[in-house]
């Protein structure tokens, strides 16, 4: 599911040197921060940005729409875990279970600790998100894994899903932009994770766009 061409939630990668660079503000580098941190908590239980400091009020109200998303435990049978993590034989639950144990703890291993890379990138002081040219798929596929959680706690299943949320987004930001009335009740939480996917989106089509390059 991709977003429309024109849209840009956020300033994509480029190639600058020998890596991928995105240049984030510092709200943008905490949000992404802490959604990446809580799909690291929901695949294994041990969290690597959840001893977190008390935040100042501005940065409570810029979490708060993550709050319903933090709320998810790490069970088997969560939509959320289910998409990163699905059932080998999805009418066999025998057999799932079984290949689930001999293979779900280096799975998970694995995709935790790219989330855990990207993290601690972002919690780093400076703009600059740089991925060196040897860990962009590994950082793709991590945004990968957390665009299928956002995915599913925002119900995307299908184009039409995906349509249907950007619709309600621009509404939100007509909404905002001319202080009038939307034609339908806008959920604030949905359209915020929304914004999120979004530029998740985008940030890993222009990473992908990088390792691509003709130039390598």
């Amino acid at each position: 599911m991709g977003h429309h061409g024109a849209e840009r939630p956020v300033r994509g990668f480029e190639a600058r040197g020998g890596a991928a660079v995105a240049e984030l503000d510092a709200e943008e580098r905490a949000v992404i921060a802490r959604v990446i941190a809580d799909v690291g908590l929901l695949l294994d239980g041990e969290s690597f940005g959840v001893e977190r400091e008390p935040v100042a009020d501005t940065e409570e109200e810029l979490f708060r729409y993550l709050r319903g998303f933090e709320a998810a435990l790490s069970d088997s049978e969560d939509p959320a875990v289910l998409r990163i993590l699905p059932n080998a034989a999805p009418t066999d639950r025998e057999v799932a279970d079984e290949f689930r144990r001999l293979t779900e703890p280096e799975l998970r291993a694995t995709k935790v600790d790219r989330l855990r890379v990207i993290w601690l990138a972002l919690s780093e002081d400076g703009p600059e998100w740089e991925v060196p040219e040897d860990q962009a798929m590994a950082t793709a596929a991590a945004l990968t894994d957390v665009r299928l959680v956002l995915a599913a706690r925002l119900g995307l299943d299908t184009d039409d899903d995906a349509e249907a949320l950007h619709r309600e987004i621009d509404s939100a930001g007509h909404v905002l932009a001319t202080g009038g009335a939307s034609d339908s009740v806008l959920n604030p939480e949905r359209v915020w994770l929304g914004m999120l996917y979004q530029a998740l989106t985008w940030l890993q089509e222009s990473l992908m766009s990088y390792v691509m390059r003709d130039d390598v």
